[in-house]
């Protein structure tokens, strides 16, 4: 049974920096890419940023404006989101998702979920 735990989510102020994990189990990590998306109150879910299994990346999520930093371990089967100079628009829960195809900012396209951690940034 394949799943994502994300981990790491809080209060943070304006300025902060937090790291989010997702920890995989069921799956041939290495093997998946990985994704991070988020969803504030009231708007639509919006990717971030993903990670293939050889560790490119890219900027399809323009809203983070390169603060943001994805990164995955795959001995240890855990993607990381690093986070830097948080704002308050930053504030949504935070998803880690996987998909055994190519990379893509389309939601559709990823199998596997986590639950979400909420990210809060104060002003």
């Amino acid at each position: 049974q394949v799943q994502l735990a994300e981990s790491g989510g809080g209060l943070v102020q304006a300025g902060g920096s937090l790291t989010l994990s997702c920890a995989a189990s069921g799956l041939t990590f290495s093997s998946y890419v990985m994704g991070w998306f988020r969803q504030a109150p009231g708007k639509e879910r919006e990717f971030v940023e993903a990670i293939t299994w050889n560790g490119d990346t890219t900027n399809y999520g323009r809203s983070v404006m390169g603060r943001f930093t994805i990164s995955r371990d795959n001995a240890k089967n855990t993607v990381y989101l690093h986070m830097i100079n948080l704002k308050p628009e930053d504030t949504a829960v935070y998803f880690c998702a996987a998909s055994p195809r190519r990379m893509s900012s389309r939601a559709g396209e990823y199998d596997y979920w986590g639950q979400g951690t909420q990210v809060t940034v104060s002003s």
